[in-house]
């Protein structure tokens, strides 16, 4: 039986408008076109999110999670939204469908680090990385990270913009532990997910209260992980001195 063109035509609408959103991402971060996003969030809520049900907030933060720049701030805070306002939404499954998600983009690059190995992955990079707006001097930034703060960094690395969906091809070129990079994966993008949903659940409604609450919480988590990466730091040099002075 096949399909009504209705459905063929909206898979189509949304498919060029995901790459067109994906597209405008640096725009977006340049811009500072968080209110814009908030503008946008009732209308992507009622015309997208909704139609595509869970497993659309599951498939679009896969994508996030993995090399395409993809923003998650157009999915989980209009998400958040239809958990308030629709009884068939639940902000539980949300929340979950989105961490499920960024975990399963995640393990994506994860296991393709670790089956192409690293001088086919900067070959990859380098040619088609301007594809995705993902430069090889990112992918640099992000191995240099991994290297300094190790496993730790597949947590603290999901919450700081333009490593979160790079960290763990490191991660899988390292060959880190499946387990610790599966936990520190889902609680580093847990926290970012669940700040999302949240701000999307409380002022989905209200946009300059969603666009303000957005950056505040955005400047935090950028602040907090930035201390939390110094205190690991500190704390390992202090490990390593007193082993040396044993």
């Amino acid at each position: 039986m096949r399909a009504p063109a209705s459905t063929y035509f909206f898979y189509s609408a949304l498919a060029l408008i995901l790459a067109v959103l994906g597209l405008l991402l640096y725009w977006v971060i340049q811009a500072d076109a968080i209110h814009w996003l908030a503008q946008a969030n009732r209308w992507l809520a009622n015309n997208f999110i909704e139609r595509l049900g869970y497993f659309g907030v599951f498939a679009l933060m896969f994508i996030e999670s993995s090399f395409v720049p993809f923003p998650s701030e157009i999915i989980m805070p209009p998400a958040g939204d239809l958990a308030r306002r629709l009884p068939s939404w639940s902000l539980g499954w949300v929340i979950a469908m989105g961490v499920l998600g960024s975990l399963g983009g995640a393990l994506f690059n994860y296991a393709l680090a670790r089956y192409l190995g690293r001088p086919a992955l900067v070959g990859l990079i380098r040619r088609y990385g301007r594809y995705f707006h993902f430069s090889l001097k990112g992918y640099d930034s992000a191995e240099a990270y991994f290297a300094r703060h190790g496993e730790f960094s597949t947590f603290t690395g999901r919450l700081l913009p333009g490593i979160r969906q790079i960290i763990s091809l490191p991660a899988g070129l390292a060959r880190m532990n499946l387990a610790s990079f599966c936990l520190f994966t889902s609680l580093g993008a847990g926290i970012w997910v669940v700040v999302l949903a949240l701000l999307g659940y409380w002022f989905g409604s209200q946009p300059e209260q969603l666009a303000a609450a957005m950056k505040q919480n955005t400047l935090w988590l950028i602040g907090a992980t930035l201390l939390l990466v110094g205190g690991y730091v500190l704390l390992r040099r202090f490990r390593n001195t007193r082993k040396g002075e044993g």
